[in-house]
C-alpha cells in the first residue's frame, strides 16, 4: 500500500492528481480522511519552489562539431545550453504572446515600418558589462552579414536601416511587418557583448546561467549567474548548477531518465511513451505545436529539379500510416508545406493530399526518371523512428515502382554532413510562432536555411506583400496562396506534424507545457525546480 500511496503522491507533486482523485483512491486503499489529507498537504508543499540542486538533461540532438556560437545553432544540444546563457531581446511566451527579456518595452509606427526597443536598465552582461544598445545593434549587423553564416540571415537581411538612440535600439524595415517581435524571438539572436564579434563562442550573455565546461557533442556544464537581472524573482533560476549531457542514442536516454543520472529528456520515442509514463518516479508530457517532422528534397539537384518527381514520392507516401506507426498518436497528418492549425491565419479548407499508388505512379511516368536509385539519407538523431519512418516511405514508393533507397548515415555530423548539404534526407523543424517567421527562415530565397533550394521570386513577393498587409482577411488569403503552392511545387515533402514527448522525474517541479518548443521550449533549466 504504501508504495501505491507513494506514487499517488508524486503524481499530485507532478500535477497529474488533484485532491479529489487522491483522496478517492487513498480511500480505496483504506486510508483514512484524515491521514489521506495530511498525505496530500505533504505533496502540494513540494509544489513550493526549492533553491538549490543540479537539474540534468538527457538531450539528442548533439554533436561533436557544435559550437557555442548562436549563428550556428542547428539542433537542441546547442539551444539547450544557449538558453541557460543567452537570451534574446524578446521571447515568445506558452501563449502566444511576446513578453521582454533584454527589451523591456517596445514600440512601432502605425505602418510597422520602424520599431524601437527600450533595453532593459542596469541588465549586465555574465563578464560583468552593462548591456546598451550598442550590444543589440551589433548583435543583428552580425546576423545579417552573410559571412556569418547564420540560420537568422533571412530574418535580419528584411531590415533596412537600424541605429542607436539612448538606451533605444531602433529597426526600420523597408516594408511593414507587424510580426517583427515575433521573429526578433529567433534562437540565433541571443544578444552578445559588441554583438559577439570579438569572439561569438565565448558564451557570454544575460541569461540565469554561466558555461563551466564546453565537451562538444559529449556534455556542457553551467552554474548559477549571481548576477542575472532575474535571480531575485521566485519564478526563475533556482538551480546551482544545470548540466546538459549528449544522449544521442534513445535507449541510453530512456535508461538515464529511469535510473535517475537525468532528471529530464527530450524525444521520448513514441512507441514506448504510455509504457515510460506508468513508472512511478517519472513522467511523460506531450505537448501539440508547430513541429514537424520531414523529408526534404533540392529542388535545384537532379533528380528532384523535376516537380513530376516530386509529387511521385508525395502521393507515394502513406501518411496516416506513418502517424500511426511512428508517432502512435503523439501528433498528426502533414500536408507538404509546414503550417497547420498551431498557427495563426491557418487555412483550413486547402486540400489535404491522400495517399494513391495511382497518383504516384502517374507522376512517376510524366517525370521520365531513368530508374536509377533515388538515395534518401536518414539517421536516427534526424528525428525519433527517423530509420523507421525512411523504411516505410520505401516500402510505399516500392509499391508505386518508384526506386527508393534509403542510406543511414551516422548521427555524428548528420547536422553539418548531410542536412542542408545532401540533397535528399529526413530531417525536422520545431516550428516557428507565426507564419511569416517560419517561411523567412526556410522558404525565403535568400535565407541561409533555405533546405529545400526553393527560390521562387512570386514566393517572395506574396512573403514581403503578406507582411505589409495588415487585413487580416487579406493577409490569410496571401498565406494560404503561399501554402499551395509551397504544396504542390515544393520539394518539402512533409508526412506528420509531432508533439514534443519530453520525459520528466516527478521530483522536478512546476513543469508546464509549452508549444514553442520541447523541454517548456529549452527554458526548464530557468523555471523549474527539484522538490
Amino acid at each position: 500500500m504504501k508504495d501505491q500511496l507513494d506514487h499517488y503522491a508524486a503524481r499530485v507533486t507532478a500535477g497529474k492528481m488533484n485532491r479529489r482523485e487522491f483522496m478517492g483512491k487513498a480511500a480505496a486503499l483504506g486510508v483514512s480522511a484524515a491521514m489521506a489529507s495530511t498525505l496530500f498537504a505533504a505533496a502540494a508543499r513540494a509544489m513550493s519552489p526549492v533553491a538549490g540542486g543540479v537539474f540534468r538533461m538527457g538531450v539528442q540532438g548533439g554533436e561533436s562539431t557544435n559550437s557555442q556560437d548562436p549563428a550556428s545553432w542547428a539542433s537542441d544540444v546547442p539551444i539547450a545550453g544557449g538558453n541557460c546563457w543567452g537570451e534574446s531581446l524578446v521571447e515568445v511566451a506558452p501563449d502566444g504572446s511576446i513578453e521582454g527579456f533584454v527589451a523591456e518595452s517596445w514600440e512601432s509606427t502605425a505602418d510597422a515600418k520602424t520599431w524601437r526597443f527600450k533595453i532593459r536598465d542596469g541588465i549586465e552582461f555574465s563578464n560583468g558589462k552593462t548591456v546598451t544598445a550598442e550590444d543589440a545593434l551589433r548583435t543583428m549587423e552580425r546576423h545579417s552579414n552573410e559571412d556569418s553564416q547564420s540560420g537568422a540571415l533571412g530574418i535580419v537581411q528584411s531590415i533596412e536601416s537600424m541605429r542607436v538612440d539612448g538606451d533605444v535600439f531602433e529597426v526600420t524595415l523597408g516594408i511593414g511587418n507587424a510580426d517583427l517581435p515575433y521573429l526578433l524571438t529567433d534562437y540565433h539572436l541571443k544578444i552578445q557583448p559588441d554583438g559577439g564579434f570579438d569572439d561569438p563562442t565565448a558564451a557570454i550573455g544575460t541569461g540565469p546561467y554561466t558555461l563551466e565546461t564546453d565537451e562538444p557533442g559529449v556534455r556542457m556544464t553551467f552554474k548559477r549567474n549571481p548576477n542575472y537581472w532575474a535571480g531575485g524573482q521566485d519564478e526563475i533560476a533556482h538551480y546551482d548548477e544545470v548540466e546538459v549531457i549528449v544522449l544521442n542514442d534513445a535507449t541510453a536516454r530512456t535508461a538515464a531518465l529511469q535510473s535517475g543520472q537525468v532528471d529530464s529528456i527530450n524525444r521520448v520515442e513514441p512507441k514506448i511513451a504510455a509504457l515510460l509514463d506508468r513508472a512511478p518516479t517519472l513522467s511523460v508530457r506531450a505537448t501539440e505545436g508547430r513541429g514537424h517532422y520531414v523529408f526534404i528534397a533540392h529542388i535545384d539537384t537532379a533528380p528532384f529539379d523535376n516537380n513530376e518527381l516530386r509529387l511521385a514520392l508525395k502521393y507515394a507516401l502513406d501518411r496516416q500510416d506513418m502517424v500511426d506507426k511512428i508517432l502512435q498518436g503523439y501528433g498528426s497528418v502533414g500536408n507538404d508545406f509546414p503550417i497547420n492549425g498551431a498557427y495563426p491565419l491557418f487555412d483550413a479548407t486547402i486540400p489535404q493530399r491522400e495517399h494513391s499508388l495511382e497518383k504516384a505512379r502517374e507522376h512517376y511516368a510524366k517525370s521520365g526518371h531513368d530508374g536509377s536509385p533515388i538515395i534518401l539519407r536518414t539517421a536516427d538523431g534526424a528525428f525519433p523512428g527517423a530509420v523507421d519512418a525512411a523504411a516505410l516511405f520505401q516500402q510505399s514508393c516500392q509499391a508505386a515502382g518508384i526506386p527508393l533507397e534509403v542510406r543511414r548515415e551516422p548521427n555524428d555530423g548528420y547536422w553539418s554532413e548531410v542536412w542542408n548539404v545532401q540533397p535528399f534526407c529526413c530531417s525536422y523543424w520545431g516550428g516557428r510562432p507565426v507564419q511569416d517567421q517560419m517561411y523567412t527562415t526556410a522558404y525565403l530565397s535568400t535565407a541561409d536555411w533555405n533546405d529545400t533550394r526553393w527560390k521562387v521570386p512570386e514566393f517572395d513577393e506574396m512573403l514581403l506583400a503578406a507582411r505589409a498587409e495588415l487585413d487580416e482577411a487579406k493577409r490569410k488569403e496571401i498565406y494560404s496562396k503561399m501554402g499551395r503552392m509551397l504544396r504542390d511545387e515544393g520539394g518539402l515533402i512533409l508526412p506528420m506534424f509531432n508533439n514534443f514527448v519530453d520525459g520528466v522525474s516527478n521530483q522536478i517541479q512546476n513543469w508546464s507545457a509549452d508549444p514553442n518548443g520541447p523541454q517548456m521550449n529549452w527554458y526548464a533549466s530557468k523555471k523549474t525546480w527539484k522538490a
